[in-house]
C-alpha cells in the first residue's frame, strides 16, 4: 500500500478516474461515440508554480486481437521533469486492452520505475467466470487468481468506460459507486456530480462537467473532496483539467496538446 500513495503527481490523480464502474448485470454491451483509435491528449503537471512532470493518454492507431476479441490499445504514459526528475525519477506506463463491444478489458499492464522501486505486471480478465489472473514480476513462481466482481475494469479502461456515460442526465450532487481492481485487490470509491463549470487549460478555455471522487482516508491528499477533474462537455468528453489539494501544496493537471479527437473540442471564445 505504500507504494499505491508514492506515485508523485499525476498516477494518482489519474488512478482515480481510471477506475471501474461495476454492474450487477450480466455482461454488458456499450455504445462508444466519444473516442476513436489515434486519440492522443498530453498534460503538464504543476506542483504550485513549478512543472514536475508530463503525463499522456493516448489510443493506438490500430485495433489489436485479445482473447479473440477486438479492443483498443489504450495507453497512459507518466513521467517526472526537471528538478523533480532528479530528485525522484518516474516512468511509468499503464496499458489496457478493452473490448469496443463491451468496454470491459481482457488485458492489463503496468510498469512502474518511480526511483529505486520497480514493478511489472499482467492481469488477464475472464468476465465470464468473475476471475482476473495476476502475472506479477515479483513472483515469478506462479500466477495469482482473484475474484471480481461483474463487469469489472482495470483502472485504464474504466477511465474510457466513463466518457461513454451521457454525463448530461447527471444531476448537481449526484453520487454514483464506482469499482475497480488493481494489483491484488477490489477496490471501491463513491463520485459526486457538481455540474458544469469553465476551465483555464493551456490549451484554452473549455466548459467542462466536474467530478469528485471520494478520496480514502490517506497521508497525501487533503480531505475526501480534495481532487476534482473536468470532462469536457462536448462528445468526446475527454479530461482536460485535474486538481488535487494536498497536505503539502497543491497540484494542477493541465491538458496542453490535443490530436485525433472523433468530435470538435468545445472550446469557449
Amino acid at each position: 500500500m505504500r507504494h499505491k500513495y508514492k506515485l508523485l503527481l499525476f498516477i494518482p490523480l489519474l488512478g482515480i478516474l481510471l477506475s471501474a464502474f461495476a454492474l450487477k448485470e450480466s455482461i454488458r454491451t456499450v455504445k462508444n461515440d466519444s473516442f476513436a483509435p489515434g486519440e492522443v491528449l498530453q498534460y503538464k503537471v504543476h506542483y504550485g508554480i513549478i512543472t514536475a512532470g508530463e503525463a499522456t493518454i493516448q489510443v493506438s492507431n490500430k485495433l489489436q486481437n485479445v482473447n479473440g476479441r477486438s479492443c483498443y490499445q489504450t495507453t497512459v504514459t507518466g513521467k517526472s521533469t526537471g528538478s523533480f526528475d532528479f530528485f525522484h525519477r518516474i516512468r511509468d506506463t499503464w496499458t489496457s486492452y478493452i473490448d469496443t463491444e463491451t468496454m470491459l478489458p481482457q488485458r492489463f499492464y503496468r510498469n512502474i520505475e518511480e526511483g529505486s522501486y520497480r514493478r511489472k505486471e499482467t492481469t488477464d480478465f475472464d468476465h465470464a467466470r468473475n476471475i482476473v489472473v495476476v502475472n506479477d514480476s515479483r513472483d515469478k513462481e506462479k500466477n495469482q487468481v482473484y475474484k471480481v466482481p461483474n463487469n469489472v475494469q482495470d483502472m485504464v479502461s474504466g477511465f474510457y468506460y466513463m466518457r461513454t456515460l451521457d454525463l448530461d442526465n447527471f444531476k448537481q450532487g449526484q453520487t454514483f459507486k464506482i469499482q475497480g481492481f488493481l494489483g491484488d485487490e477490489v477496490f471501491d470509491m463513491s463520485m459526486t456530480y457538481h455540474g458544469k463549470e469553465t476551465v483555464d487549460t493551456k490549451a484554452g478555455k473549455i466548459r467542462a462537467h466536474r467530478i469528485v471522487p471520494k478520496m480514502p482516508k490517506n497521508k497525501l491528499f487533503a480531505g475526501e473532496d480534495a481532487i476534482s477533474v473536468y470532462f469536457s462537455d462536448d462528445e468526446n468528453k475527454i479530461p482536460v483539467l485535474f486538481k488535487a489539494e494536498m497536505f503539502v501544496g497543491s497540484i494542477k493537471i493541465d491538458m496542453y496538446k490535443y490530436s485525433g479527437l472523433k468530435h470538435k473540442l468545445n472550446m469557449v471564445r
